[in-house]
């Protein structure tokens, strides 16, 4: 358990910044907005100080997606305010690999490397701190899984305060990479908030204590490296039952990937993909049963074969 490495910072204002943020998957079964795992699939965020005198806007040219301008000028907002300094403008790019609206950490991608972009254009990467900013990027989505994940890196398991949800820290685990995590994803979109309509109000009282007791013996098998007892592990009784089913071909993807020799799999985030958890010499096996589950469904989809990220966001140039 350790820190994630810092880049080293620059001296001095700057005008351009190139931040490389990790995916995740969050959730990681019954660990309900709470652990979320850093993977290694990336996008970049470029942003360009405006010239003196060109005012306080943002622009910039963004792979279409569902929120767009209104999530990158939200997160400034909250940066200059937690930073206490005078707005400015700026242009961003955003390229990468991580599918948008997959549950795959697409807008925390997008929100931390706006964050760690603004603090090093300011003069210093990280000035705010990492975990500052893992608590504004919190604040923004709502919950700290992939927040903690995509910008602290390795396995996250992460707090927020039960009468405010005010993020209060992350205890972070990092993995080897020969643990791999076989993600398929389908092309259907699934948008967060309109997943987490389909969740109940109100859960039965041994359906919460059963998805308490997969939670920590998760956690407990990742954190001592102890990857055989990962088998079975997952038992969702808190989203997984609500949301997969919504996944054509998501259940049988899970199932085939264990019968062909993964540990275990979960639902990433709120979806669409799933994945497998498995050793490295298996996962070419679980990516081919996975997909044919879902050709089964008529339904295209990309495998990624991808171990944990344990460094997070990274300042490139």
């Amino acid at each position: 358990m350790s820190n994630p490495p810092t880049a080293p910072a620059p001296s001095g204002p700057r005008d351009t910044v190139t931040v490389r943020v990790p995916g995740s998957t969050s959730n990681c079964g019954s660990g309900f907005d709470s652990l979320g795992l850093a993977l290694s699939v990336h996008n970049r965020v470029t942003l360009r100080r405006h010239s003196a005198g060109a005012g306080n806007n943002i622009t910039g040219e963004r792979r279409a997606d569902e929120r767009g301008l209104g999530m990158v000028s939200a997160t400034a907002a909250a940066y200059f305010a937690a930073a206490g300094v005078p707005a400015f403008g700026f242009s961003y790019r955003i390229d990468g690999e991580v599918p948008p609206a997959r549950g795959l950490g697409s807008s925390v991608t997008v929100i931390g490397g706006i964050l760690a972009g603004l603090d090093a254009l300011r003069g210093s990467a990280f000035a705010l701190g990492r975990e500052r900013l893992v608590a504004i990027a919190t604040a923004i989505e709502g919950h700290p899984d992939n927040a903690a994940a995509g910008l602290l890196g390795g396995f996250c398991v992460a707090r927020c305060a039960p009468g405010t949800n005010d993020y209060l820290g992350t205890i972070r685990i990092e993995l080897v990479d020969t643990l791999r995590f076989v993600v398929v994803s389908p092309s259907v979109e699934m948008l967060t908030k309109e997943s987490r309509g389909v969740l109940p109000a109100t859960l039965p009282y041994f359906d919460a204590v059963k998805s308490i007791n997969a939670s920590n013996y998760l956690v407990a098998a990742l954190a001592t490296g102890n990857f055989e007892a990962l088998r079975d592990a997952v038992g969702d009784f808190m989203h997984e039952p609500y949301r997969l089913p919504r996944i054509r071909g998501g259940r049988p993807a899970i199932e085939a990937g264990v019968a062909a020799g993964a540990y275990t799999g979960w639902l990433s985030g709120s979806g669409s993909s799933v994945l497998c958890v498995c050793a490295a010499n298996v996962a070419a096996a679980v990516g081919v049963a996975m997909q044919a589950a879902f050709a089964a469904e008529g339904i295209p989809i990309e495998v990624r074969d991808l171990c944990a990220d344990n460094t997070g966001a990274v300042i490139e140039a």
